[in-house]
């Protein structure tokens, strides 16, 4: 009898837990016993079961809820789960509780490098919890952060990337996207695809570009909520390049935007894990320009897959945009880096196989 482990995550929204979805229908298809407790309408459980995946619709919607915390429980009883995997902040405290007194193993999942304190109280319901035997961190940055917080038991974390298979990519033709916008043909076209946070650091980016001659022919295009805010526009006004930004708020199509553009650009400042915009930018073959901070960082081998800047810091990267400009040959060449990079070293297979190595050694050290 394979391995039981039982999954609690949202899986509704297809295209961003594809790559948390195949891990769990690769380890089915090698003999692992899966059980996913989820949305039953979420587009991934099709896939699920015709993997041999068990899907129990169900997904805790409260914090510390008495009857949550049950019927969580009463799974891993009835169907004796071996291990417990939890996705978001209301499965990781129910599922805890429900693993008292019970022997299962816990582990938790840690997608984003910040938040997480010694000396906050609510950090001991999740993360920072006796019961948690491990911490998959999707990102080194994100396990280093954790890592600061945990005073006695630091092999708790371990660092397994969300991998992506760039065969998922093929259908994402670009689009027409010069001539929807009126942007000429030959035109140099950066990206930025975010919800407009402080964290993503969209100001320096906009005064980057502010820094670019007026006379180049290079396009920016804004892409998601609120970039087009106050603070935004009156940056773009301050600078003589405002009728080459354009802001496209949300889009359906977004990776066939992408796909038709040279540059992928992402200016965040902290808290980021491997962000998957960028790594599916690199799987179509689009040079990133990332910043240097902790997990991000780790996506970007600089001068070889793309180019990395300092964070806040609007005249380098100016400077890399100039260089990629001034280059296209060498722009290509590194957008082809960037796709190998992700086929690679930051594949689902991969992922695969270390989560299928985590699981073994957390049963293994059970029967020592």
């Amino acid at each position: 009898m394979g391995i039981k482990v039982l999954v609690i995550s949202n899986y509704r929204d297809y295209h961003s837990t594809r790559p948390e979805a195949s891990i769990f229908i690769g380890l089915a298809k090698i003999g692992f016993q899966i059980f996913i407790m989820t949305y039953k309408d979420s587009e991934h459980v099709d896939e699920f079961e015709t993997a041999g995946i068990k899907v129990i619709d169900f997904q805790p919607e409260k914090k510390l809820n008495k009857s949550e915390i049950r019927r969580i429980k009463n799974v891993i009883v009835k169907e004796k789960i071996d291990i417990i995997h939890l996705f978001n902040s209301k499965a990781i405290i129910n599922g805890i509780q429900a693993a008292k007194g019970l022997p299962v193993k816990v582990v938790l999942y840690r997608g984003y490098a910040a938040n997480i304190h010694w000396y906050d109280p609510t950090a001991y319901y999740k993360f920072l919890h006796p019961r948690v035997d491990k911490i998959f961190c999707n990102s080194k940055g994100v396990e280093e952060q954790i890592q600061r917080q945990l005073f006695f038991d630091k092999t708790k974390t371990i660092t397994i990337n969300k991998g992506h298979n760039i065969e998922w990519y093929k259908e994402y033709h670009p689009c027409n996207i010069r001539e929807e916008l009126g942007i000429p043909s030959n035109a140099f076209l950066l990206i930025s695809v975010a919800n407009n946070r402080k964290v993503k650091g969209i100001i320096y980016l906009l005064k980057a570009f502010n820094l670019l001659s007026k006379y180049l022919s290079i396009h920016l295009l804004l892409v998601g909520k609120d970039m087009d805010n106050k603070k935004n526009l009156d940056l773009v006004n301050q600078g003589g390049n405002k009728h080459r930004i354009h802001f496209m708020g949300f889009r359906n199509d977004v990776l066939k935007i992408v796909s038709a553009c040279d540059v992928f650009i992402l200016t965040s400042i902290y808290g980021e894990s491997i962000t998957k915009s960028v790594i599916e930018a690199m799987a179509l073959g689009i040079t990133p320009i990332i910043t240097r901070i902790p997990g991000n960082k780790e996506l970007v081998i600089n001068e070889e897959s793309g180019l990395t800047t300092t964070p806040k810091n609007s005249v380098e990267l100016s400077e890399a945009i100039l260089r990629l400009y001034n280059n296209q040959g060498f722009c290509k060449e590194l957008g082809r880096n960037a796709k190998m990079r992700i086929a690679n070293h930051l594949n689902s297979s991969q992922t695969i196989l270390k989560t299928k190595k985590l699981y073994e050694d957390l049963m293994s050290n059970d029967d020592c």
